[in-house]
């Protein structure tokens, strides 16, 4: 038997801070040897981060890179257990994301990426080339000072595996996982048996299973130990890397680490037995054959054992059930460690939430109420560096530290109910109960004064008094008198992060949070510069519907009751008066429903549909419900305002990624924010299919009878048709 212990990390990095990746990468290092591994792999990137963005083009960023790996190698990090490390490396003036094995204090061999991720949120090629030389490895000139230190000039770079004593080792970098021809192909053939795989893999909704299935065929069909290790954590920006570092041994997974988590490092070990690789390959007659034919591949010799013989006390290590959370706990435990990185990060004090007592902020009120347990869970189970951050910010003395997360709550959580004299008084209570379940500071404020205030000014200007349209006013006042109470909260929510610290005699400032979801933004529902526009916001990318099954799933499991009385009842902007005749709901004001704009916004991204494309495929998900011309004018109604409402993505608040069909404008879904929104000629073709399927219809029928002429043409009857369409402008809020 080669037994041999691996060991794969989750570390949480932070995009430029030098100094906290080195400490994370010693300190996993240092458990690894620990637990008795004899190979370590990190995280792609992880001593700059993976989100260095633009900051990857400046000549310090590849210099400070090289010098944290000087530091590495000068230590004793590296004796007697081989350390992949990721980092950026400039060959004859060309970028590479690279990463570098490192033994004994010596580099045996640099491996750059051959197949760049450049989709979704990922732009690699702005800042790096792919490797593309599947024939030779060269010789890379070592930097001076690292040469003179470690006294070696050069090291091997490029696509190839390093050959020890006992043991083959290749690398795989995240991307170059899902490609169909896989590095790891050929090298399987050639008799490779460790792959590494460094990633910076975002979390996604309902995507761990996709990545688990990739990780799992990468060893099941060639063989093999697959060593899977991910960044974990916010390293500055949108996105929340979801750790869930693993280890696969022939299609079985042996170790899995978490996926959520406050920690900073993680380490998963497992002990493999190199010998089961041999015989699972040597089983397979057709791998066999096509190993026998496999072309050379580019190989580093290293004078190095890691493996041991036949141990009774190293026993391989058994396949394990792999952890999976239902989508409701991902939106609980991915967003909550994202805004404690952002919070320990950022310097600030704590959360500032205008809490409307609805879906949306209530969901993100029960996020923050949720990242509390965790801390205070982490600090019970003796996690030094969380209380060390949760003394600083909840600015503890005399020895105190968070025991109830409802009381750390009230020290860094503020909630702020703004009503109106269109505000309901269940609205109203929800709020309070809400936030006294949650333990934030909660204020209860009527801001019809300031609404009034301006209105007065704007009659003292203009001559002219506002009116609802329920009192007889037009579109433009209806809308205007919505957006004044809106754009009212927003000043008010930062003026109140601003000095509610100073009234507690805090030092610091609040953050502010948005709640708008993944489906209002698509729509454009949402005053631009209103609540929604906030520091960050943790559900900015979570649809309506997945809000909803997660109030429901935390009224049990957070514990917060009063959420499924918030998820019972219907969505409203409670922007206009409440009549005994009229009360306004988001889906009428809208003219779609949530579940119909979930629809439209993955056909959109996700399916890459244009109106005419999304027009002929609801033709086939909805026959039988509605007729092609209802379909028509429910693409055009959609497709009208989304493009009327696509600038107020170019500001809205940075929010967690969390769903693919984000509209978000930054870096994941880029289009243009001034359209036509009238659509000629989409729209016309769309009317000329729409006459064609009705002529073909009409083909078909038999004649009809006088008593028949009431009958709809189409594929169906139209029954359950939500309306389309409203005579109520907040589209433009």
């Amino acid at each position: 038997m080669r037994l041999l212990k691996v060991a794969s990390c989750n570390l949480n990095q932070w995009a430029m801070d030098f100094d906290n990746n080195l400490k994370n990468i010693k300190d996993s290092i240092s458990r690894a040897k620990e637990a008795g591994a004899r190979i370590r792999i990190g995280p792609e990137l992880e001593v700059t981060g993976y989100g260095c963005e633009d900051h990857f083009l400046e000549q310090d960023t590849v210099s400070h890179a090289w010098e944290c790996l000087k530091d590495i190698l000068l230590g004793n990090w590296t004796e007697d257990i081989l350390c992949s490390i990721g980092m950026p490396i400039i060959h004859a003036g060309v970028r590479y994301n690279c990463q570098v094995f490192c033994l004994n204090r010596r580099i045996l061999m640099i491996r750059p990426k051959m197949a760049l991720a450049n989709d979704g949120n990922y732009r690699e090629f702005r800042w790096f080339s792919a490797w593309t030389f599947k024939d030779k490895l060269i010789e890379f000139q070592l930097p001076t000072d690292v040469s003179e230190s470690i006294s070696q000039h050069s090291a091997p770079f490029g696509y190839g595996y390093i050959q020890l004593l006992d043991a083959s080792v290749a690398a795989e970098t995240c991307e170059e996982l899902f490609t169909a021809n896989a590095p790891r192909i050929a090298l399987a053939l050639k008799g490779v048996e460790i792959f590494t795989n460094a990633s910076g893999s975002h979390h996604q909704l309902r995507k761990l299973n996709l990545r688990m299935d990739a990780i799992k065929n990468a060893t099941r069909f060639c063989g093999g130990v697959y060593m899977y290790s991910n960044h974990q954590g916010c390293d500055g920006g949108r996105l929340y890397y979801d750790g869930c570092s693993c280890i696969a041994v022939n299609g079985d997974i042996v170790a899995q680490g978490s996926q959520f988590s406050l920690k900073d490092v993680e380490v998963s070990t497992a002990i493999v037995d190199l010998d089961a690789v041999s015989s699972y390959r040597g089983s397979t007659s057709s791998f066999r054959e096509q190993a026998s034919h496999q072309a050379d591949v580019p190989s580093v010799r290293a004078p190095y054992k890691l493996c041991q013989t036949f141990n009774l006390g190293m026993v391989p290590s058994s396949p394990v059930e792999i952890r999976y959370h239902c989508p409701e706990e991902e939106i609980a435990l991915g967003p909550s460690c994202w805004l404690w990185d952002y919070l320990r990060r950022s310097g600030a004090s704590g959360f500032l939430l205008p809490l409307s007592g609805g879906a949306d902020s209530s969901a993100v009120a029960a996020i923050v109420g949720c990242m509390c347990q965790l801390v205070v869970k982490d600090i019970e189970d003796g996690d030094d560096q969380v209380k060390a951050d949760a003394l600083r910010i909840g600015q503890y003395k005399n020895g105190e530290f968070p025991t109830d997360s409802r009381e750390f709550a009230k020290r860094i959580f503020y909630t702020v109910y703004m009503g109106t004299e269109n505000s309901s008084e269940e609205t109203r209570s929800r709020a309070k109960r809400l936030a006294d379940e949650i333990g934030s500071w909660h204020l209860n404020v009527d801001i019809d004064s300031v609404v009034s205030a301006l209105l007065s000014l704007f009659q003292t200007l203009t001559g002219k008094h506002l009116r609802y349209k329920v009192d007889g006013g037009s579109n433009t006042e209806n809308l205007a008198l919505q957006n004044i109470q809106a754009r009212v909260r927003m000043v008010l929510a930062f003026m109140l992060a601003s000095l509610m610290p100073w009234v507690h005699s805090k030092s610091g400032f609040f953050l502010v949070l948005g709640s708008s979801n993944v489906d209002e933004g698509l729509r454009g529902y949402l005053t631009k510069y209103d609540c929604s526009s906030a520091d960050i916001n943790p559900i900015g990318s979570v649809s309506k519907q997945d809000l909803r099954s997660f109030l429901r799933w935390a009224a049990i499991h957070l514990h917060y009751p009063s959420l499924a009385e918030v998820e019972a009842a219907p969505p409203t902007a409670e922007l206009e008066p409440i009549r005994s005749d009229y009360n306004q709901l988001d889906e009428v004001d809208m003219g779609m429903t949530y579940e119909e704009l979930s629809i439209y916004g993955r056909l959109r991204k996700i399916f890459r549909c244009g109106p005419v494309s999304m027009f002929q495929n609801l033709c086939h998900k909805w026959c039988g419900k509605l007729t092609p011309s209802e379909v028509a004018e429910k693409v055009k109604h959609f497709f009208k305002y989304y493009s009327i409402n696509r600038h107020k993505m170019t500001v809205l608040t940075p929010s967690y990624h969390a769903e693919s069909y984000s509209p978000e404008d930054n870096r994941f879904d880029l289009r243009q924010f001034l359209y036509n929104s009238r659509w000629p000629y989409q729209f016309r073709k769309i009317d000329e299919l729409v006459n064609k399927a009705a002529d073909q219809r009409a083909a078909n029928l038999p004649e009809q009878r006088p008593e028949d002429s009431d009958i709809k043409s189409g594929c169906g009857s139209g029954t359950g048709v939500v309306a389309v369409g409203s005579s109520n402008p907040n589209a433009g809020l």
